[in-house]
């Protein structure tokens, strides 16, 4: 290993210098593949990512919260102390001047990522409203779990009306009409461990 901050061998290949700051990294990975996950530890690396999108469409009619099919990810941590860093988004329809569209995200059967449960008012993660019926609103989030577990776990969106009766959908509008200007979405859901 060359002596200073590092630089190109005659093989254009880089070169990490004593005095480099990725040399711990380089070093550990250099020992062979079992110092492989001693090395993302040490480092507080990203250890595994899992993503699941959805492409086809899920309409629903209720005031309870229903998991939205293929709109879900599992992940086994490797380690108890690990962290999941969730991304999700959705593209979600609604009947214009009835209804509103609201999602939770949930560990397994935990909601997480919502809010303060205050008297009437329903604790979700985002919701969404369409000043027409032909279009859709898109919505996300993200945020850092910690499921403290080595047992695999889902991760998982779920959808309800807000105040009416009326339909809400995912991944397309509530009047599906089949010209150019109504449009269909895809909404996902990705999973990160991170080594805690």
């Amino acid at each position: 290993m060359p002596i200073g901050p590092g630089g190109l061998d005659s093989n254009g290949i880089w070169q990490f210098g004593e005095d480099d700051s990725e040399a711990l990294a380089s070093d550990l990975l250099n020992l062979g593949m079992g110092s492989v996950s001693t090395a993302i530890s040490t480092l507080g690396g990203v250890l595994q990512v899992v993503s699941t999108t959805k492409t086809d469409t899920f309409t629903m009619n209720s005031s309870t919260f229903t998991d939205v099919t293929g709109l879900s990810v599992s992940i086994t941590p490797t380690s108890s102390t690990s962290k999941i860093f969730v991304m999700f988004d959705a593209n979600l329809g609604n009947q214009y001047g009835t209804n509103i569209a609201v999602i939770r995200l949930m560990r397994d059967t935990t909601p997480i990522f919502v809010g303060t449960d205050v008297g009437s008012r329903t604790p979700l993660a985002a919701q969404g409203y369409n000043r027409s019926s032909t279009t859709m609103t898109q919505v996300g989030g993200s945020t850092l779990d910690a499921p403290a577990t080595t047992a695999a776990v889902t991760y998982k969106i779920q959808l309800r009306w807000q105040n009416s009766g009326a339909i809400v959908a995912v991944n397309r509008s509530v009047v599906d009409s089949n010209v150019e200007g109504v449009g269909r979405g895809a909404s996902s859901i990705t999973v990160w461990e991170v080594a805690g």
